[in-house]
């Protein structure tokens, strides 16, 4: 018997549906796998990895009726949705009106991340510190107003846009054709139809991911994403080529001020706005001359962050998320190990752009101990090979005691792996690897 806050739950007692396809569902494919207090766990829709570890059902992930239905048909009893476009249009809503507990926010809650503007007068209307920014409907009052500003300055698409709906404009030519492509042009569809421009904010990104139960969570360790394709931080932006955590940028003293100025305002706002908040807050932060500002907020893991902060919980992330689920979570229960933990992404060519896809993926035949192969866009043929599906194909993670440790064990896992066109980044976590070589 698991006791999680006097809240008993038997071993082997749930049944689990995970809902998405990318290398974030793969990760907690894998937590629940490992977790005694799951009797069996299915995924929709899966990818070709996941095929390889448990049954994957056909699904559109916007279909709310539909993942309400097969979570019946499995008799599942514990739903976890991975991305964030079911939570955007209500699914959790729909899962606990028919008596399913689920992880994730509501779709009031889920707001923070479907849309920008509204986020935006979020922060403000609750003096949580972030950029200054606008809202624009008008190609011509936005450039007007572009005219006035200083640059760089960042022109984000107002709803989801898999996280390439920002873009940073090193000058007023380049806003510009960003804004004439979000909102004349419809690069971006509905999700531009609406944009915000926001000052550029000067400082080191960092990522603070959070498990919360209304108005208590547990914070997990803060990580670092590279969201630039090329190394240097150059390129176009992307989902995410690579994360590791814990991210030391992310000081004693920053992470004070990130509890004390921005998670708790923002858990005391959504309360006073009557959203009931549980699941994941992820609180994208620059660390900036003054401190730290909100950068964006998400509300579901991140991907690839999930897959390097799961297997730093001591504690069952299963158990964790159904406590957030369930309205019992006690965060003084949960532990983490030590260590670090790093992920690369490996990529399509083409990605960000349009990805080529079909290309055989050849993969070790032994998979080294404290590291692992997560997939993300696989398909899994019919003759059992693997073949790739999407912009970013898998995720090599490593575990090690410290940071240098996990990068050279994932950079040696990656040299055994091959598919036509495969790019990735030689310098996640370079920029710490190097403040740790000068210390």
């Amino acid at each position: 018997m698991y006791i999680y806050n006097h809240y008993m739950v038997p071993n082997k007692s749930l049944r689990v549906l995970i809902i998405g396809s990318g290398g974030r569902e793969h990760a907690l494919l894998r937590a629940c796998k490992a977790s005694p207090l799951v009797a069996a766990v299915s995924v929709a829709p899966g990818n070709g990895g996941m095929e390889q570890e448990a049954v994957c059902y056909p699904l559109n992930v916007s279909d709310t009726a539909a993942i309400v239905a097969l979570a019946k048909k499995l008799d599942a009893n514990f739903v976890i949705i991975g991305p964030e476009v079911p939570l955007s249009v209500g699914v959790v809503d729909e899962l606990e009106a028919a008596g399913i507990p689920a992880y994730g926010p509501v779709k009031a809650g889920a707001k923070l991340e479907a849309s920008k503007n509204f986020t935006k007068e979020f922060l403000v209307r609750h003096k949580i510190p972030t950029a200054q920014g606008k809202r624009f409907t008008s190609s011509e009052e936005a450039v007007e107003y572009l005219t006035s500003q200083k640059f760089p300055i960042v022109i984000k698409a107002d709803g989801l846009a898999s996280g390439k709906g920002v873009i940073i404009a090193e000058d007023f030519d380049q806003a510009c054709t960003a804004v004439y492509d979000m909102l004349d042009s419809g690069c971006f569809g509905k999700s531009g139809s609406e944009i915000l421009i926001e000052e550029f904010m000067e400082g080191e990104e960092a990522s603070i991911m959070l498990m919360v139960c209304e108005d208590r969570y547990v914070m997990l360790p803060a990580s670092q994403d590279h969201k630039r394709v090329g190394e240097g931080d150059t390129g176009l932006n992307t989902g995410g080529m690579g994360a590791y955590a814990p991210a030391p940028v992310v000081t004693p003293e920053i992470e004070r001020r990130v509890v004390s100025e921005i998670v708790e305002p923002t858990l005391k706002g959504l309360a006073e706005d009557g959203i009931r908040y549980r699941g994941t807050l992820y609180v994208g932060i620059m660390i900036t001359a003054e401190g730290p500002k909100v950068v964006e907020f998400n509300v579901r893991f991140g991907d690839p962050e999930c897959q390097v902060l799961l297997p730093l919980l001591k504690t069952d992330p299963v158990a964790v998320m159904y406590a957030c689920a369930t309205g019992t979570l006690d965060p003084k229960t949960v532990e983490f190990h030590d260590g670090s933990n790093i992920i690369v992404v490996l990529a399509a060519e083409g990605y960000p752009g349009t990805p080529r896809k079909g290309d055989v993926i050849s993969l070790p035949s032994r998979i080294p101990a404290g590291t692992g192969i997560i997939h993300s866009g696989t398909v899994r043929e019919d003759n059992g090979t693997i073949t790739t599906a999407g912009g970013r194909v898998l995720g090599v993670t490593a575990r090690g005691a410290n940071l240098a440790e996990a990068a050279k064990s994932a950079y040696a896992l990656i040299s055994q792996i091959r598919f036509e066109g495969m790019h990735y980044r030689r310098d996640i976590g370079a920029r710490q690897l190097r403040r740790d070589r000068e210390v």
